[in-house]
């Protein structure tokens, strides 16, 4: 391999028709982006830890007095939708394999959002073949059939969900493909052979290569990849603005920046998205010695109707409209049970509430984590929508949102409890056990679990037992022995509950052990999925 091209470790597991991703021409490009991009990067992940060291020194956030100008002028706009991503009122999310995106296309949902992030566990399997599955599927030759005789394929093209892909966020490598002896950066990986590959394919279909950006924090980052975007559009000899990005609004400081961000990406941005786990994910991470004044009360507790969560979304629709970018919201993550219609007729009740108020508020579309709840979601967005395609005429100018407001978590009544706590500690083994064995997307008490919902389990244990909650249900005090014994407990009842040889043939010590360390050692790891990524085959 020439010395200008990225490198496949030797230790890289064989996978299925590599060489179709991993082409020579390939390889190049992504030595061309890490060279060009990981050094500022690395500056932007050294500069997060700066702002949060300054928020621990504050305990405040507020909106960047230097950009000022921007926030203020009225005129800018973000470039118009094209005509595939103008109507997004439904999106659905899932990962690439082979199954997923035969049954994502024919959802009957607009916008695939194909996951190498959150609902993705990052093996070089999933790696390469989530490329090698889109690349079939836009060739149309992919199909898929079950064990027991059940057979998928695609349908007519003008059926099919326009893709958006999300790669990996900015905090992760790639250690199988190394550039100058260095890991590559997981997003320029996800990013790059998505782009190489498909541009000109996706061009074709009149379906540019569209993506979703996770874990901005900062305009600063948005400006790198418009910076990627622009440099890769001009590699490939593609016009300028093919390129269009969705950026995940799911920290809490790019909630002060949401303007700056569209800005940065303006001739390449389509929208923002609003998410929820992440988003109180970050809260708690940037304000977790902020005291009781941040703790936050169980996860499911936490509405989208939180005074907090109101602030964040109904600005973000201001923020978007303002700026001709469709505004996105949340996810249902609610997966319907098989065997019990009463459970699935409280829970499509809740779901159809849910974007019933996004429509309302001003939102143009919003997602699910199933097929099943694409034609709720619909309904509550065609009631609102009719024919038109999208709300961004709706301003919402009389949202007025000030940093008090995203910041006010002390507004929410609900306190922690000790089933909260128990509930972590189950879904946080369960799924960190599934993402080991590789699954990113992880059905667990009729919920679709990703990283996102174990970033929030653990860090919500480190919050409580570092800031010495006393549960609202049993006046018990969270402590690490009690977490301890429940997760021993979880440990014993899924012996029990699998059999003693799947329960060995799973990774459920190694997942008991990573909650642990991620919950209980003094230093608060940033990300849950880096000291996991070790862990990973």
């Amino acid at each position: 391999m020439s010395a200008t091209s990225a490198t496949v470790t030797d230790d890289a597991p064989a996978v299925e028709r590599s060489a179709e991703v991993l082409t020579p021409e390939a390889l190049a490009f992504l030595a061309e982006l890490h060279r060009r991009f990981a050094p500022r990067r690395a500056e932007l992940l050294a500069r997060r830890h700066e702002r949060r060291a300054e928020i621990a020194r504050t305990g405040t956030l507020d909106f960047l007095a230097d950009t000022a100008q921007v926030r203020e002028d009225p005129d800018w706009r973000v470039a118009p939708a094209p005509a595939a991503l103008d109507d997004r009122r439904v999106e659905i999310t899932g990962p690439t394999d082979r199954k997923m995106t035969v049954n994502a296309l024919n959802s009957g949902a607009k916008i695939w959002l194909a996951d190498f992030e959150d609902a993705s566990a990052p093996t070089w399997e999933n790696v390469i073949g989530g490329q090698r599955n889109l690349i079939d599927a836009y060739e149309r030759r992919i199909d898929f059939s079950t064990p027991e005789g059940k057979s998928y394929a695609l349908k007519d093209e003008a059926e099919l969900a326009t893709v958006v892909m999300r790669p990996r966020g900015w905090h992760l490598d790639e250690r199988h493909l190394t550039v100058d002896g260095e890991p590559v950066p997981g997003g320029l990986v996800d990013f790059g052979l998505y782009f190489f590959h498909n541009a000109r394919r996706l061009l074709a279909k009149g379906k540019g290569p569209y993506f979703y950006l996770p874990k901005t924090e900062s305009h600063l980052e948005a400006r790198l990849w418009n910076d990627v975007f622009v440099f890769s559009q001009d590699y490939l000899g593609v016009e300028q603005g093919t390129i269009r990005a969705t950026v995940l609004i799911e920290t809490i400081t790019a909630a002060f920046e949401m303007e700056e961000i569209l800005y940065e990406l303006r001739d390449h941005a389509s929208g923002l998205n609003a998410g929820r786990w992440d988003y109180l994910f970050s809260i708690i991470k940037n304000f977790r010695d902020g005291g009781e004044k941040f703790v936050l009360p169980d996860r499911n507790a936490i509405t989208m109707t939180a005074p907090f969560m109101r602030a964040y979304t109904e600005l973000l629709v201001r923020t978007c409209h303002k700026r001709g970018a469709h505004a996105i919201g949340g996810m249902a993550a609610f997966i319907p049970s098989r065997r019990d219609a009463e459970v699935n007729a409280v829970a499509f009740e809740k779901v159809k509430a849910d974007k019933d108020r996004e429509a309302s508020d001003g939102f143009d579309g919003s997602w699910v984590a199933h097929p099943d709840l694409v034609p709720i979601a619909r309904a509550s967005f065609d009631a609102v929508l009719g024919d038109r395609p999208n709300q961004k005429d709706r301003l919402r100018e009389d949202v007025h949102v000030c940093a008090g407001q995203l910041i006010a978590i002390d507004s929410l009544d609900a306190r922690p409890t000790y089933e909260g706590l128990r509930n972590a500690v189950q879904v946080g083994i369960r799924y960190i056990e599934a993402w080991l064995r590789g699954l990113g997307a992880v059905a667990i008490f009729n919920l679709m679990e990703d990283a996102a919902t174990a970033e929030i389990s653990r860090s919500q244990i480190w919050q409580w037992i570092n800031a010495g909650v006393v549960f609202a249900d049993n006046g018990e005090k969270a402590t690490a022995d009690l977490v301890r014994r429940l997760a021993a407990e979880e440990l014993a009842a899924v012996r029990a509950e699998t059999g003693e040889a799947a329960f060995a043939a799973g990774k459920w010590q190694q997942a008991h052990d990573l909650l642990l360390k991620t919950a209980l050692d003094e230093e608060y790891v940033d990300f849950l999925t880096l000291p996991a990524y070790e862990l990973l085959g």
